[in-house]
């Protein structure tokens, strides 16, 4: 497919200073093995078994103490999110679209495609009491494997959808740069959708008068927000790194992100290795920051808290990170 960048003036980043000032809090936390690479998305269930999904397909089940993994499934894509779904477990397959995966290991397909309209990335998701699902697509015309072009390209085809119980689908929210993680209010009153290449949370209103309206809920964040989960009283964002100074200065010079698309992999821009999660309240306030400058714990894409416990999961390490907090 044609690389097609697009002119965007990103604003001026906060840096990490403030309320984001850099700390090691995160290096803290205990490392429980995979046994294998990219627990990006964690959720833990009733009986205190954490679940993630790794790059090869791979279910995995954590034990409470982190001693030993499981494979109890297989998607046949790239799982990424992950959200419990009664007694299943709803996983947004980057390739394979939103699926429910049982704990016996069968796998069901909901949706992976909008009409005639293939969804290129399905990626995070988040539930409602009547098991209506939100979820975001990030892009249109790019893959997994080539996210990348996608964030530097700006074309903006992420979207996010409703799935309703019936099985219908409703389009909230399009025109995304690289739609990414997703997180219902506690009163289901809203919902946020991560932009990760625009650096911004925005919030679709669910009920009220200003239902079906779209605003900016935070803007001009520090870093390439990913995953998010609310846990009834904080929203929690991963970003998988800081800003780029020097990718920002590309934005405006589409022919410069032309040059960079025709570098091989090995000279691709590459996460730094930064690990950074931060709490918000419901308002929007920074309540937790937590970052880990060693690099221990890094490219960091989720944080779910369960109990005093985080789970900080990434799309390249072996292991999923869990912070007492």
């Amino acid at each position: 497919m044609d690389f097609r960048p697009q002119t965007w003036i990103p604003p001026k980043s906060p840096g990490l200073q403030g309320v984001y000032a850099p700390n090691d809090r995160l290096a803290a936390a205990e490392l429980w093995g995979v046994d294998g690479k990219g627990p990006e998305d964690v959720v833990v269930g009733p009986d205190d078994w954490a679940v993630t999904g790794l790059e090869d397909g791979r279910m995995m089940r954590l034990s409470p103490d982190g001693m030993s993994a499981e494979t109890f499934a297989e998607t046949g894509g790239r799982p990424l999110g992950v959200e419990l779904y009664g007694a299943d477990f709803l996983v947004c397959d980057a390739d394979r679209g939103l699926l429910v995966v049982t704990p016996a290991g069968e796998v069901v397909t909901l949706c992976d495609a909008d009409g005639d309209v293939r969804f290129a990335i399905t990626n995070n998701a988040a539930v409602g009491a009547d098991e209506t699902v939100y979820f975001s697509v990030s892009s249109l015309r790019w893959s997994l494997a080539t996210y990348k072009l996608d964030l530097l390209e700006q074309s903006a085809t992420g979207r996010l959808y409703r799935r309703n119980p019936d099985g219908t689908l409703d389009l909230l929210a399009d025109g995304l740069c690289f739609a990414n993680g997703v997180a219902l209010a506690p009163d289901e009153s809203f919902v946020l959708v991560a932009e990760t290449g625009r650096y911004r949370i925005q919030r679709v209103w669910l009920t009220g008068e200003r239902a079906g309206t779209v605003d900016v809920w935070l803007e001009n964040l520090p870093g390439f927000p990913d995953n998010l989960t609310c846990d009834g009283e904080i929203i929690w964002c991963a970003f998988p790194r800081p800003r780029d100074p020097v990718l920002d200065a590309t934005y405006p010079r589409p022919w410069a992100r032309k040059l960079i698309a025709r570098l091989p992999d090995s000279l691709q821009p590459k996460p730094s290795r930064h690990g950074f999660v931060v709490g918000y309240d419901l308002e929007g306030r920074v309540v937790h920051n937590l970052q880990d400058t060693t690099g221990r714990v890094a490219v960091t894409t989720s944080a779910r808290r369960h109990g005093d416990r985080l789970y900080v999961g990434s799309l390249s390490a072996p292991h999923v990170a869990v912070l007492t907090l």
